[in-house]
């Protein structure tokens, strides 16, 4: 998430902290609490389908216990009593939150409405698993690890790791929740959580999946086309794993909605087996078919990982890009040396979008204003490099933390120039940039370091012929999705990217030189569509010799990953 409300740099509780839900907090039939003192005190709340709907496939058995954790003003305990109706009776309602005021208010408001429950003030890591409650349901609080620390971290980690999980110091609190909710289920028993899409795909998650498929007999994952909340940045999903310690499954049925609204009947959706228990579900998203031809394409030696190419590395981390990058102009106007200075592919990826970052091209963007050069003395600063070095202190640039924990903190560490650029951040997809300007690189994009004996071969055809639909597709199976409907690949995801493999391209290079200068100028003109058909019609038709059919299978199902992307990144009306 871009930013957290307040309330979200404690464990408190799920309502307290995550998701900023839709604005839905009635105290009453009669008034609706103000938002600013509703945020004030944390109190977010799950869209009611979406707890309705968990509710009612929760109880689908003979419950006799259910659990809430973090249950805020109790709104998932409340749609299991409405969905009990008769039968709530004879079922027990226990929900532990530790924000003492919403305590008050959801014993308040269960009482009002004659909801016989439980709700104790207690930090749920701090609760032993009692191994006997039939459903446990709600949403786990969400803390990313840089908020989530010390004794919050270290006692939440503990709670998992004594429900069978170790968890890395990478891991969001949402994690170990959900790892110690099921130390309070029985055997047979049900887990309903509401998760953000991160148990999919992030790598600490993989002890968390595994954990899943290993002691559930049947796991199953809702997911949306659009975003559920409309004031998250963060897409979720909704779990929903039955049979506790009767598993493993090895499997899991993915379950795909448009929307909240939409949610009724949950189906008998799509099974999905991954290779390795911790491995990423994401792929899931993709249809059977598209997900054959991807298999056969690699089985057959076709195509292969990019990391068969060479190696893709981080760009130089400055600490204070701003301060570090510079254009022309202002190195006229401070005075600074070539010595003083690297060339740089500058900040950003928008002018990394054709096959290649020649001079020429380098030498438009510097004329155009662009930070085409990076302060990096190699040896002692000259006297105007001094004199920016000392401004730098003044304004505390030396206290960044990158900066701090280098000496001299202005020196920043550079790789080698790459033979290949990868853009990091994409709208639409990632794409490779042969690297002719002989520039280096920062953060904001990453290198690939091709191997000696593909060195030519790479730099020539690679980012030509990594612009075809399968690729598009793999990235967007490979890489994260974030908030603003933005693909996110880190180096070890562009690694695993499917990429047409070196004896194919070395086979079809001279079509696919045909091709290039075609390619070049339907980039250069912003016809993107129509040069990914050209390279298709090489890569696909003649490389793979797949046949009209399964082309447009591919494009549909690669246009249908981008579709969702897009789709959670607005915000939903109504």
């Amino acid at each position: 998430m871009d930013k957290l409300p307040p309330q979200a740099r404690s464990s408190a509780s799920s309502q307290t902290v995550w998701p900023p839900w839709k604005d839905r907090c009635v105290l009453s039939k009669e008034q609706k609490e103000p938002v600013a003192a509703r945020h004030a005190r944390g109190a977010y709340f799950t869209p009611e389908p979406v707890a309705a709907f968990m509710a009612q496939w929760a109880l689908d058995g003979q419950a006799t216990s259910v659990l809430e954790p973090s249950c805020g003003d109790a709104q998932f305990l409340e749609a299991v009593h409405r969905e009990l109706g008769e039968r709530q009776g004879g079922v027990q309602l226990l929900g532990y939150e530790l924000h003492e005021p919403t305590v008050a208010q959801a014993r308040e408001r269960l009482a009002a409405q004659g909801i016989n429950a439980r709700i104790e003030q207690a930090n749920f890591f701090d609760i032993d698993g009692t191994a006997d409650m039939d459903v446990v349901i709600g949403n786990p609080p969400y803390v990313r690890y840089q908020l989530h620390r010390g004794t919050d971290r270290q006692r939440s980690r503990l709670a998992a790791k004594a429900a069978g999980v170790e968890l890395n110091e990478l891991a969001s609190i949402w994690a170990a929740f959900a790892v110690h909710a099921t130390s309070f289920l029985a055997p047979g028993g049900r887990m309903a959580l509401v998760l953000p899409a991160e148990l999919m795909f992030v790598n600490y998650a993989g002890v968390v999946r595994a954990m899943l498929l290993e002691r559930f007999a049947t796991v199953h994952l809702a997911v949306f086309e659009e975003r559920l909340f409309a004031d998250a940045q963060e897409e979720v999903v909704l779990l929903l794993a039955e049979g506790y310690q009767q598993g493993p499954s090895g499997h899991f049925q993915l379950h795909q909605f448009r929307n909240a609204q939409d949610l009724a009947q949950l189906g008998s959706g799509t099974r999905h087996e991954p290779q390795r228990a911790a491995d990423r579900w994401t792929g899931s998203l993709v249809g059977l078919e598209a997900q054959g031809i991807l298999a056969a394409a690699s089985a057959q030696g076709h195509f292969a990982p990019l990391k068969s190419w060479g190696e893709t590395s981080l760009g130089a981390v400055t600490g204070n890009n701003k301060w570090f990058t510079f254009s022309s102009d202002e190195i006229h106007e401070l005075g600074l040396p070539e010595a003083d200075l690297i060339r740089i592919s500058p900040p950003g990826s928008r002018h990394l979008r054709g096959l290649e970052l020649d001079q020429p091209r380098w030498e438009q963007l510097r004329d155009h204003g662009a930070a085409t050069y990076l302060f990096r003395p190699s040896g002692q600063p000259s006297a105007a490099g001094e004199h920016l070095v000392a401004s730098g202190e003044l304004s505390n640039v030396d206290q960044a933390y990158k900066c701090k924990v280098r000496s001299p903190w202005w020196r920043v560490p550079v790789l080698s120039v790459p033979d290949l650029f990868m853009t990091y951040m994409n709208a639409d997809t990632p794409r490779l940039t042969a690297n002719e300007a002989g520039v280096h690189h920062i953060n904001s994009i990453h290198g690939v370091y091709l191997g000696a004996d593909v060195r030519e071969l790479g730099r020539g055809l690679l980012p030509l012929a990594s612009l075809n639909t399968l690729t598009m597709l793999g990235a967007e199976m490979v890489g994260r999705s974030y908030g603003g409907g933005i693909l996110k690949l880190e180096p070890r995801e562009a690694d695993v990217l499917p990429v047409p493999s070196i004896a194919m391209v070395q086979r079809f290079a001279r079509e696919l030189h045909a091709i290039k200068p075609q390619v070049r100028e339907m980039l250069a003109a912003g016809h993107k569509q129509e040069a990914t058909e050209a390279v298709d019609r090489i890569v696909l038709e003649q490389m793979l010799e797949l046949d009209q059919a399964a082309v447009e299978t591919l494009r549909a199902a690669r246009s249908n990953m981008l579709d969702r992307r897009k789709a959670r990144s607005k915000a939903v009306k109504g």
